[in-house]
């Protein structure tokens, strides 16, 4: 069974509804995953923004999801499992889309690895750099889900 990273909120590739959104509530959306390969001791998500003007904006980093979970609920605050680091809103926890108006639609991808150790050692609120380093040569598989969003 494939690697595999789903939600709820939108089809792939779809819409990101605006309840997910800063012209929303600002919910992370509901995720789940099923398929990790064997010898999986936790998860890291990040999601992220490759079309922001500035550069890749990040919208959430959670690492030390462990093992056992396979989904995480709608309007995940930091704290309910794993670590949350600093978007880049300088807050924990998820960010929701939020593209400039006016700029097209924007991607946002949700990244999910299975990870070959319980814990990477990171304190809560590290940033994007630190979570990038700690996950290096822990990466046993990679599922991606993404959506889209435009500001008019």
């Amino acid at each position: 069974m494939a690697f595999k990273l789903m939600s709820s909120a939108f089809p792939e590739g779809g819409t990101i509804p605006k309840l997910h959104t800063c012209e929303g509530a600002d919910l992370s959306p509901a995720l789940e995953w099923s398929g990790e390969p064997a010898g999986t001791k936790s998860f890291a998500l990040i999601v992220d923004d490759p079309d922001a003007p500035v550069g890749t904006w990040n919208h959430w980093l959670l690492w030390d999801i462990p093992a056992s979970t396979h989904s995480l609920p709608q309007g995940f605050k930091p704290g309910q499992t794993g670590e949350s680091g600093t978007n880049d809103f300088g807050k924990l926890g998820y960010g929701g889309p939020c593209p400039p108006k006016g700029h097209g639609p924007h991607r946002y991808f949700f990244k999910l690895y299975a990870l070959d150790t319980e814990s990477l050692g990171l304190r809560a609120g590290a940033k994007r750099a630190d979570l990038d380093r700690a996950l290096k040569n822990h990466i046993l598989a990679e599922a991606q889900y993404m959506g889209r969003y435009e500001r008019r």
